[in-house]
This record gives C-alpha cells, structure tokens and sequence, in this order.
C-alpha cells in the first residue's frame, strides 16, 4: 500500500491559479457611467441665458450655505433663481427670506446673495437691483462675471 501524496501526480496535466484580474467588465460599466454623466451634467444647469460680462477677478470659494441668486436678463427682467419677480415682489420676498436667514452681531443677514446681470443691461438697473436687496438686510451681495477674460 503506497500513499499519495499531496500535488500533482506524475502524468496530470492541471491548469496553474490565474492570478489576473479581468478587468474589461469593469472598463466596460466605468464608460457607461462615463457617458450616462456626460449627458445628464448639462441637463442638470437651469437658469437664465444671460450674456455676463467678463472680468479679471478670482473665484469665490465654495462654502457651506447655498447663496440666493438673482438674475438680470438683457431687458431687465429680475429673477429669482428660475421665477420671474418684479422689484416690488423681489423685495417682499427678499424681507421674508431675510427674516428667516441667520444675523451677525451687527444684524445684517449673513446669507450671500449672487446679482447676475446680462452685460447688455443699463448700470442703473444692477444699482437699484442691489441697493433693493441692502435695503432688505443683506449685506453679503456679490456681483457673479464670466472667468474667461484673458489677461494682458
């Protein structure tokens, strides 16, 4: 009586271990993703098309709290993220939400709002746009241009 061995016997011809990982399922899922987001990642961008002046000036940095956008079409039509507001409702609504904002020591609305105005529309229109948010508490207010002016 003889005892065998562990491994292989003499005449077996077995396959060794494949140590590879086969990665074309996981190249084939990542460009399905790939292009799922390049298509849905315009879709998500609503606003108003405005035509925004350019300037060299640095980007704000992304803090916690959203700020409240205000656009300004090339006719001077005012918005309120995607609504259509005249001066008088966008002042209304400026005081609601700035009763229902949080204050600094001073009392002045710590909420940021965005003033996007079309670089075809009249200085004095941005002026009484922003003077009409200060007067409703908010003190954070800044004017958003496009990045892309080349510098000389």
């Amino acid at each position: 009586m003889g005892a065998k061995l562990a491994g292989r016997a003499r005449g077996s011809r077995s396959r060794a271990v494949m140590a590879e990982i086969n990665v074309t399922p996981f190249v084939d899922v990542m460009l399905v993703l790939l292009v799922i987001f390049m298509v849905t990642a315009p879709l998500l961008t609503a606003g108003v098309q405005l035509n925004l002046p350019k300037a060299n000036a640095r980007a704000i940095g992304n803090q916690d709290n959203k700020p409240l956008e205000i656009s300004l079409d090339e006719r001077g039509g005012i918005f309120i993220g995607d609504t259509k507001v005249t001066l008088e409702q966008m002042q209304t609504k400026l005081q609601a939400i700035a009763q229902g904002g949080t204050e600094d020591k001073t009392g002045a609305n710590q909420q940021r709002v965005y003033i996007k105005a079309d670089s075809k529309l009249d200085y004095g229109k941005v002026m009484v746009v922003m003077a009409a948010v200060n007067t409703a508490g908010f003190t954070k207010i800044a004017l958003v241009t496009d990045p892309t002016m080349k510098r000389d």
